[in-house]
């Protein structure tokens, strides 16, 4: 299996999929995992007690954008709230990712299965993957690209990436990176490039 990361709006979910549009892969995804755990009961008790009413909407689901007030950004006090929500919903988005991983990885077509979630290294699900690959976008392109599509500013890019490792750590602890600073299709000749490595070795 390999597992994308890289800087918040760095471009890994357009790139996972266009390596499917061209090859036999299953694209697992962290994000769909940590909303459908927060729709969970059990979840929900446990968020209710630790960080109050406030966190919900009215009709008792869980209110993402205030929770992230809560745990996104460098204060202690968030630092706190982002410890203590990660011990209530990573084991249980663990268990749903290596679930969904396992599935793919059951079809006799799938010929490899990529893992793109924001928090691989940080949750320690890179013990799933067989390679890491650091999907490197400068801020600036970053900050623009989640403007247009999220409607974030910088600052809050920058606030949720710092409940993340640095990029410079992501690419650390990476065994491949790609230049994704130019033209997409560029980032795509490189990521297929080791796509093709990782899976003649995988098979070897």
């Amino acid at each position: 299996m390999i597992g994308l990361v890289g800087g918040v709006g760095s471009g890994k979910s357009h790139l996972a999929r266009l390596l499917r549009d061209n090859h036999p892969i299953e694209i697992v995804e962290g994000d769909p995992a940590g909303h459908q755990v927060l729709t969970e009961p059990h979840i929900k008790d446990r968020l209710r007690k630790s960080f109050g009413s406030a966190v919900f909407t009215p009709a008792g689901e869980v209110d993402r954008r205030q929770l992230g007030r809560l745990v996104f950004g460098s204060a202690p006090e968030q630092l706190a709230a982002r410890k203590q929500l990660e011990q209530i919903v990573h084991p249980q988005i663990a268990e749903i990712l290596a679930r969904q991983v396992a599935l793919a990885c059951s079809h006799p077509q799938v010929e490899a299965v990529l893992l793109d979630a924001a928090l691989l290294l940080e949750a320690g699900w890179r013990d799933l993957c067989d390679v890491v690959v650091f999907i490197d976008t400068p801020l600036e392109q970053r900050v623009e690209r989640v403007k247009n599509s999220r409607g974030w500013s910088r600052d809050e890019l920058q606030r949720r990436e710092a409940s993340q490792f640095s990029v410079e750590r992501k690419r650390k602890e990476a065994q491949y990176v790609v230049d994704n600073s130019g033209e997409v299709h560029d980032a795509q000749r490189q990521l297929e490039s080791i796509y093709s490595r990782v899976v003649a070795s995988v098979h070897s």
